[in-house]
């Protein structure tokens, strides 16, 4: 029994129906000016359900299985990863809540995220916490009614149009607590173009890439964050409801690895049948073959490894072993396909005429976010070494 059912088959088609026809149209133009994904674009995305793909019917979701979300996040990212990230942040928060939350708070937040009518953004990183999520010191000091949110944040990428933050804060003031001291917030905000909220200022961080999205760092003074709105109601559990949603997070954001390769591949093949160099074109030559067979090889490596840690999270068993190996692959991948692609093209593709080039700038980011290349490793080792 092939691994993609029919019924999987008919969303890739579906999917890459719509990325051909509204996506890549505009995607170079935009990225090259360093603009936001239109909200038309994230209006159809939601009609067209990939905001709530595998949240239950009940809470106005799909009921998909991870395949299907890791099918449809590959081939929104094939037209350009920024559309196909949208989606990462609603899952992280909707994967939390559906876990860890109350039923009052899935009640009121699950329905609107699955709909697509209330976007999501991740604030857990600080400047000097990232990996060691341990150390983070945003501070949550408890109050009458709820708490106060006061300290920093970085690396919170669509912070500006979500309608709530997901934020990792410290509850407990002692830092030898480390990761038993954290819990998860949703601090509710007005969306918008610019980030604007009475006690939450920030500003949009220049990257090379990945320009679809804006990453803000935070400064959060004296916010109020009512109690009800603490994922699980109770305190310092907050890193342990965050390990276990990485989980979805890590084999869509494989996915999206896996929809830029195939995006440079593709544009790959087709320049060098075009492209012509002493009397033939360049693709009849050895050298930009044995590119070709190795890209596509281990694009698709990549890709079936993503459908099988996909598989085993739908399974409902714990799959970080299968989920870290999927992004170290994936990553690895698409820097290496993004590159051998930009080289096929020669100057041209060093060039802002053809969008390999984007290509190459926004793959190099998957090995950084959801937990970097190293991080992935030391959760693989710790795994095999506990299984073995």
């Amino acid at each position: 029994m092939p691994l993609l059912t029919e019924e999987h088959e008919e969303i890739k088609k579906a999917v890459r129906k719509f990325t051909e026809e509204e996506i890549v149209p505009i995607a170079h133009e935009l990225d090259r000016n360093n603009q936001e994904i239109p909200q038309e674009i994230i209006q159809q995305m939601a009609e067209l359900g990939y905001f709530g793909l595998i949240f239950p019917t009940e809470y106005d979701g799909i009921g998909l299985d991870y395949v299907s979300m890791a099918i449809v996040a590959e081939e929104l990212s094939r037209g350009w990863l920024s559309v196909g990230s949208v989606m990462t942040r609603s899952i992280i928060t909707g994967t939390l809540l559906l876990a860890h939350g109350t039923e009052e708070q899935k009640n009121k937040f699950l329905p609107g995220i699955a709909r697509g009518e209330i976007m999501t953004a991740a604030a857990f990183t600080e400047p000097d916490s990232g990996s060691d999520t341990g150390g983070m010191k945003l501070r949550a000091t408890k109050t009458e009614g709820g708490y106060i949110l006061h300290g920093e944040k970085t690396w919170c990428t669509f912070a500006n149009r979500a309608r709530i933050l997901t934020v990792l804060a410290r509850t407990d003031p002692d830092m030898s607590k480390r990761h038993r001291g954290l819990s998860m917030f949703l601090v509710e905000k007005e969306p918008g173009e610019k980030l604007e909220h009475p006690n939450i200022s920030g500003e949009p961080i220049p990257t090379i890439g990945y320009h679809g999205m804006r990453s803000y760092t935070l400064s959060f003074d004296e916010c109020f964050v009512p109690e009800e709105n603490m994922i699980g109601t109770e305190e310092n559990k907050g890193f342990y409801q965050l390990m276990s949603t990485y989980e979805g997070a890590r084999v869509q954001t494989a996915a999206r690895a896996v929809g830029v390769g195939q995006a440079a591949f593709e544009a790959a093949v087709k320049y060098s049948k075009e492209r012509t160099q002493f009397g033939q074109p360049i693709c009849n030559f050895q050298a930009i073959r044995m590119k070709l067979s190795e890209m596509a090889s281990k694009l698709e490596s990549a890709r079936q490894l993503v459908y099988y840690a996909c598989s085993m999270k739908d399974t409902g068993k714990r799959c970080d072993l299968e989920a870290g190996m999927s992004k170290v692959i994936a990553s690895e991948m698409v820097e290496y396909v993004t590159r051998e692609a930009m080289q096929i093209f020669g100057g041209y593709g060093y060039s802002k005429e053809y969008p390999v080039e984007r290509f190459w700038r926004d793959g190099r980011v998957i090995s950084i976010f959801e937990g970097t290349t190293e991080i992935q490793h030391e959760v693989i080792a710790r795994r095999l070494i506990e299984l073995s």
